[in-house]
C-alpha cells in the first residue's frame, strides 16, 4: 500500500470519528477536527485523485455543507478565544457585553449545525464515507509536493498586500499544506510542510483578529466610539505586519512563493467589503 493510500484510508477513519463527536458535542475542538479532517479529504478526492464516483461527489457535497456551518462556529470559537486573551482597561463593560453577543451567536448556530447532524443524516454519511474509503484507488501518478507548489504559485502575491490577497492566500497556504501531507515521508516534505505550518500559523492569527475587530465594529462602533474597537484596530495592524513579514521570508526561503517586492501598510476599507472565511 502506497503512503498515499494508507494516509487516505486513515484520513476516511479520523472522518467517520470527528462526525460522531461533533454530532454528539460541538465543542471548540470537535469543530476544529471536523473541518480540518473534512479538508484533508477534499483535498485527497478533489486535487490528489480526481477520478471521482457519483458516491466521493455526494460525500464531498454533504460535509461541505456542514463544514460551512461549522465555520461560523469555528469563527466565533477563535474571536472568543482573542478577547478574553485580550488584556486591556477599555471599556470592560462593553467588553463583557462583546463577548455574551458572541456566545449567544455561537449558541444559535451549534442548533443549526446540530439540525445537519440527526441520526439519519449521520447513518448516510458514514456508509458513504465507508463506502468511498473501500473504493479507494490511487489512479493518479500527481506529486503531492507537486500539486501544494502549484496551488501556492497560482495565488500571486503581486501588488499591494490587502486584506483580500492575504485571506486568499492563508487558505492557499492550508490546502497547499492538506496536499503536501499526503506525500512520502521524506526530509523535503517536512520541511515544507513546517514552512507552510508556520506562515499559516501567522496569516491566521492576523485573520482572527482582523475578523474580531471588524465583529466588535459592528456592535460597539467604529474607533471614533468605542476605545475598545480603536485597540482591536490596533492590534490587528501588527498582525498585518507580522503576517505580511511571514509572507515575505517564506518568498526569501522558498521558491514555492512567489516574490514580494514590498509590504504596504493594510488598506483601509469598509466592514462591509470584508468576506469571512469559508
Amino acid at each position: 500500500m502506497t503512503w498515499e493510500l494508507h494516509r487516505g484510508k486513515l484520513i476516511f477513519r479520523r472522518m467517520e470519528r470527528n462526525l460522531v463527536r461533533l454530532a454528539e458535542d460541538p465543542n471548540r475542538e470537535a469543530v476544529h477536527d471536523f473541518r480540518t479532517t473534512s479538508r484533508r479529504l477534499e483535498t485527497l478526492l478533489g486535487l490528489l485523485l480526481p477520478t471521482s464516483d457519483r458516491n466521493q461527489r455526494k460525500l464531498l457535497k454533504l460535509l461541505s455543507r456542514i463544514r460551512r456551518r461549522a465555520g461560523r462556529i469555528r469563527d466565533i470559537d477563535v474571536q472568543l478565544a482573542a478577547l478574553r486573551s485580550f488584556k486591556v482597561p477599555h471599556e470592560p463593560r462593553r467588553k463583557t457585553l462583546l463577548v455574551q453577543r458572541l456566545i449567544d451567536l455561537r449558541v444559535q448556530h451549534e442548533h443549526k449545525l446540530l439540525t445537519l447532524l440527526k441520526k439519519k443524516a449521520l447513518t448516510e454519511l458514514t456508509k458513504r464515507i465507508r463506502r468511498a474509503s473501500q473504493n479507494l484507488r490511487v489512479t493518479s501518478n500527481r506529486d503531492p509536493l507537486v500539486v501544494a507548489n502549484e496551488m501556492l504559485r497560482a495565488t500571486s502575491t503581486a501588488g499591494p498586500l490587502i486584506d483580500e490577497m492575504l485571506h486568499r492566500y492563508r487558505i492557499a497556504v492550508k490546502r497547499a499544506r492538506y496536499a503536501a501531507e499526503y506525500a512520502p515521508l521524506s526530509a523535503e516534505r517536512d520541511r515544507f510542510i513546517a514552512g507552510l505550518k508556520q506562515l499559516q500559523d501567522a496569516l491566521g492569527s492576523w485573520h482572527d483578529w482582523m475578523t474580531l475587530t471588524r465583529t466588535a465594529s459592528q456592535q460597539l462602533g467604529d474607533i471614533a466610539q468605542s476605545s475598545l474597537v480603536a485597540a482591536l484596530h490596533n492590534v490587528t495592524r501588527v498582525k498585518f505586519r507580522h503576517a505580511v513579514a511571514a509572507l515575505s521570508a517564506s518568498a526569501a526561503d522558498s521558491a514555492a512563493v512567489s516574490p514580494i517586492a514590498n509590504t504596504p501598510k493594510p488598506a483601509k476599507r469598509s466592514s462591509a467589503s470584508q468576506s469571512q472565511a469559508a
